[in-house]
């Protein structure tokens, strides 16, 4: 896997290619330290995946994303940073970044970035699970024309709420299988990867 990595703190960004060229799957192609120089670089180097800090002089980690996707879609960006504000992880979980977390779980950084490069979207456990108080807003979602049964509403807002089939069986009064069951079948009709990934649907599209 080939990734640029953008830090404005050099130290870092040499300690981060260290620990993930060590791994033995990962290429650090490139590092950067300035969000002018993470759009340059990601024209440059293309790379599997950006890991990308937040806060930098100049322009932000997260308006250099911007740029790189209206650019290129299908980048994946993946955050890493110090901050856990709220502002800025809504922000972007709703610009479509693939993940966001914090620099202290250096172990995590590696299986996160080889998750974004499958497809999937990480974001740490701490901000999953404050995921609901941030994105509190009326409701405007049109579940029908996403046929999205009642049933299928109750258990989306279940997963997204961090229960495991078993505790949503138990709360609603069905089998785990059926659950599972309505689970694949939100996953097929929103065409999301994983239990993961729905709950990061639920938080950036029904209540956003």
């Amino acid at each position: 896997m080939k990734i640029v990595v953008i830090d404005d703190d050099k130290l870092v960004a040499i300690s981060l290619k260290t620990i993930l060229e060590a791994t033995g799957r990962i290429t650090v192609a490139a590092m950067g330290s300035s969000g002018a120089e993470a759009i340059r670089l990601y024209e440059a180097e293309k790379p599997d995946v950006m890991l990308m800090d937040i806060r930098m002089d100049g322009m932000t980690g997260l308006e250099a994303g911007e740029q790189i996707l209206k650019a290129s879609p299908d980048a994946k960006l993946l955050y890493l940073t110090t901050f856990s504000d709220d502002e800025y992880i809504v922000k972007a979980l709703r610009m479509g970044a693939k993940g966001y977390i914090l620099k202290q779980d250096f172990e995590g950084i590696a299986p996160a970035l080889e998750a974004v490069m499958r497809g999937q979207s990480v974001f740490g456990e701490t901000i999953i699970s404050r995921l609901p108080e941030m994105m509190k807003q009326p409701e405007t979602y049109d579940y029908a024309a996403h046929g999205i049964s009642e049933k299928e509403r109750e258990i989306m807002e279940l997963v997204a709420e961090g229960l495991s089939n078993k505790e949503i069986a138990a709360r609603l009064c069905l089998g785990e299988g059926t659950v599972r069951n309505y689970v694949s079948e939100l996953l097929d009709k929103l065409s999301l990867r994983d239990r993961t990934q729905l709950a990061v649907y639920y938080y950036t599209e029904v209540k956003a």
